[in-house]
């Protein structure tokens, strides 16, 4: 009697992780996952060409984003880059501009990417940092890792997020990213584009 309770016992923990396992995303975690666009947030190390319609003494060149995030300007001196797009960046220019120039005009082009990239991790083929040089979803960077070893959980992939936001706040997600749903489309997160820093979590098979 004793042992067919502790089996009914087991039975029933074993269906209600089952469960849990198989719950869904929450909508939290997969507004994150759809989070990313196509355009391109800049950082550290990219190459930008900054042009001020007619004033020549205004215009940068070859202007490499420090470490810290930042570039320095004339007259505005220190300009934050750090996680803007390249359109938002030429609009923060030209309103500080606007202190030393009528109706500033200012375009800015990202002449090399080189802050994006993106990490492998687990049973895949080539485990590691992947320096892009430009968007990658879960999928593609999958490929490029070689794909997966005939020991890998496909369904159990994950990526792993670092969101900073105001200061001192950093939030951590973890968003699946199911092999087979994101192939076939028809999970509540399809094949997603990362974001810099991401890094792709592929499991091992339990034996």
């Amino acid at each position: 009697m004793r042992m067919a309770k502790a089996f009914i016992g087991a039975l029933i923990f074993a269906m209600t992780m089952n469960a849990v396992g198989c719950a869904g995303p929450s909508e939290e975690v997969i507004a994150e996952a759809n989070s990313a666009n196509n355009d391109f947030l800049l950082g550290p190390e990219d190459v930008l060409d900054i042009t001020v319609w007619r004033s020549e003494d205004l215009t940068q060149k070859g202007l490499v984003v420090r470490p810290d995030g930042y570039i320095s300007m004339p007259l505005i001196g220190e300009v934050e880059v750090n996680g803007r797009t390249a359109k938002e960046l030429a609009a923060h220019i030209a309103e500080r501009l606007k202190d030393y120039r009528e109706k500033p005009l200012v375009h800015v082009k990202v002449e090399e990417v080189n802050s994006y990239y993106v990490y492998v991790f687990g049973d895949v083929v080539k485990p590691g940092k992947y320096q892009l040089k430009s968007h990658a979803t879960v999928l593609q960077a999958i490929a490029m890792a070689g794909g997966f070893t005939p020991y890998a959980a496909k369904n159990n992939v994950h990526v792993r997020r670092t969101v900073v936001g105001p200061p001192g706040h950093v939030k951590e997600f973890k968003i699946p990213a199911r092999y087979d749903e994101l192939l076939s489309g028809d999970g509540e997160i399809k094949d997603f584009v990362l974001k810099t820093g991401d890094m792709v979590v592929v499991p091992g098979r339990a034996w």
